[in-house]
């Protein structure tokens, strides 16, 4: 198994990719900490996993971060995946300030409290890994909002942890996913734009597999895969860059 004796820190554990990640780390060897602030979410996922532990910790909370990984101990893999409150499907000028800068904000805010609280662990040991993952909307998006400049912000991140903590054993990857199916539900989007239905959706997914070099969207499966491997030792000389899942629209 590829991470069998490797601990993985999984932020956002309760929504479906998250639990999904989880659930393949899990399957392939590591200890697994399921965190997220909804435990319901995160009970579900535990309920598949052999002895998860499972956290209510917010990841925009920079003390319960800390506090948490104090307790986790060592730490092999740090992956987060929260939710950044993206508001899409409009046009930017049309967009009122907080929709536009709310991903932005939290998206930053998150991925910056939850990586530097691994990386410090992970640089005293010499070894490590600090997973992310975004939409590879930062080159450009339409009807996206703010979801291109927090990705923006997450691509930057990332490279620049890497440059910083190579040295030090530290490995800082993205994976670029977008329109996944199984996670593209009207129920999910209902929330952010009430006036989506079945169609709407399929219309929206028929659109990004045609812009994709391999003219298909990603599927659930692959996205675990990847980040599998991302977190394993067979890819001990990748860092400081995106993978980019089945294709995405643009290069990686």
């Amino acid at each position: 198994m590829l991470l069998t004796d490797k601990t993985a820190v999984v932020y956002g554990a309760g929504g479906s990719i998250g639990g999904a990640v989880a659930r393949a780390f899990a399957a392939e060897g590591a200890r697994v900490h399921l965190v997220g602030r909804t435990r319901e979410t995160l009970e579900a996922v535990a309920s598949d996993i052999k002895d998860a532990e499972v956290a209510v910790v917010d990841a925009l909370d920079e003390t319960a971060v800390e506090e948490h990984l104090a307790r986790v101990g060592d730490i092999d893999v740090s992956f987060n995946l929260v939710s950044r409150g993206d508001v899409q499907g409009m046009p930017i000028t049309d967009m009122p300030v907080d929709d536009f800068l709310r991903p932005v904000l939290n998206g930053t805010r998150a991925n910056f409290i939850t990586a530097r609280a691994a990386a410090r662990r992970m640089a005293e040991r010499g070894s490590g890994v600090v997973l992310t993952l975004n939409s590879g909307s930062a080159h450009g998006s339409p009807m996206m909002g703010g979801t291109g400049p927090a990705d923006a912000a997450t691509d930057s991140l990332v490279r620049n942890l890497a440059m910083e903590l190579g040295s030090r054993g530290v490995r800082a990857v993205g994976l670029w996913a977008a329109g996944i199916p199984e996670t593209l539900t009207v129920e999910k989007l209902g929330k952010v734009n009430p006036d989506l239905n079945e169609a709407a959706i399929q219309g929206i997914l028929d659109h990004l597999s045609s812009l994709r070099m391999t003219r298909r969207n990603p599927t659930l499966a692959e996205i675990t895969a990847t980040a599998v491997f991302l977190a394993s030792d067979h890819a001990a000389g990748i860092t400081g860059t995106f993978v980019n899942v089945t294709g995405g629209m643009f290069p990686g």
